[in-house]
């Protein structure tokens, strides 16, 4: 879980999971642009200065800061293979106490979308957060017809809880989303007594 100097880093089979570093740009920005119209659909609005290197300069701060205060974990997604980035995972508006819950958001560039790799990081991250983290509860939200999504999610062991009205502003419009949520000891559809 702790890669070199001691920073944190998660490793599947095929991949590892870091904290962005302010030399990630180029390939940040350069995934983020060739994936742009593969991404927009189901994203907030990008900012005029979304690919710039101030913008992403900020976000390498804003993980840090984050991941110190523990209230998210921003992890970018490489490739073991070659260090390639391929995307990236975030566990977000972490709430601790008697919730000890978080909300779970992702993106994969283009190249590497239907690869199994966001099944793999989102089960290394969700193990991370229900053993190292102690989270009890792990929530994520989609758009209704982002059948990849919610593929990957159910596939991850995520289960669907309903529907939140105008959840989000995606690509300017409020938006509903599908709800769906994992649980640490999830007893949902079990027949077993005891």
């Amino acid at each position: 879980m702790l890669g070199l100097r001691g920073k944190l880093m998660l490793e599947t089979e095929r991949l590892f999971l870091r904290l962005p570093q302010h030399s990630d740009f180029r390939q940040w920005s350069g995934l983020r642009h060739q994936s742009a119209g593969f991404l927009t659909p189901w994203e907030p609005t990008w900012s005029d200065d979304h690919l710039t290197r101030r913008a992403f300069t900020n976000r390498v701060s804003w993980a840090a800061r984050c991941h110190k205060q523990d209230t998210a974990l921003p992890l970018f997604i490489f490739r073991r293979a070659d260090s390639y980035l391929i995307g990236a995972i975030t566990l977000d508006n972490i709430r601790r106490g008697p919730a000890q819950a978080g909300t779970l958001g992702y993106w994969v560039g283009t190249p590497f979308a239907r690869q199994g790799y966001m099944r793999e990081s989102i089960a290394a991250l969700v193990h991370y957060a229900f053993t190292a983290m102690d989270l009890s509860r792990i929530e994520a939200a989609c758009l209704p017809e982002n059948a990849a999504s919610r593929g990957v999610l159910e596939r991850s062991g995520f289960k669907y809880e309903g529907v939140a009205q105008s959840y989000l502003q995606i690509n300017g419009r409020w938006r509903n989303h599908v709800l769906y949520a994992n649980l640490r000891h999830d007893r949902r559809g079990r027949t077993d007594v005891g």
